[in-house]
């Protein structure tokens, strides 16, 4: 027997971000632009699109841009606030990747 830990933020009236979403986060941030994050992830272009300005729109901040001067074919890449955003959540997540096991074992030990 062993935990297992969904977690999301939401926003505002349930715009839900969560690992699936920091992981496209994490590569657009790797990859340099949305198209090669998503051919990675198996998700497509649009969904990723338009999942991007809900989330920023609930956030209230802007978590992608364009590099300045460049046009749609010069990739994509995370904000400032988009970063701190991202680390913010990887490190709540990390916390409470270390607290399930000393919980879970509190709440089973011995069953």
């Amino acid at each position: 027997m062993r935990p297992r830990l969904k977690v999301w933020v939401v926003f505002g009236k349930g715009t839900k971000f969560g690992d699936g979403r920091a992981e496209l986060l994490r590569l657009v941030e790797r990859e340099g632009s949305l198209q090669r994050a998503v051919g990675r992830l198996g998700m497509s272009y649009r969904s990723a699109w338009g999942y991007l300005r809900e989330l920023e729109r609930a956030a209230g901040f802007k978590l992608v841009e364009r590099p300045p001067g460049a046009g749609p074919a010069a990739g994509m890449r995370l904000t400032a606030q988009g970063r701190a955003f991202l680390r913010r959540y990887e490190t709540f997540r990390t916390a409470l990747d270390r607290a399930v096991p000393r919980l879970f074992g509190r709440s089973f030990r011995g069953r």
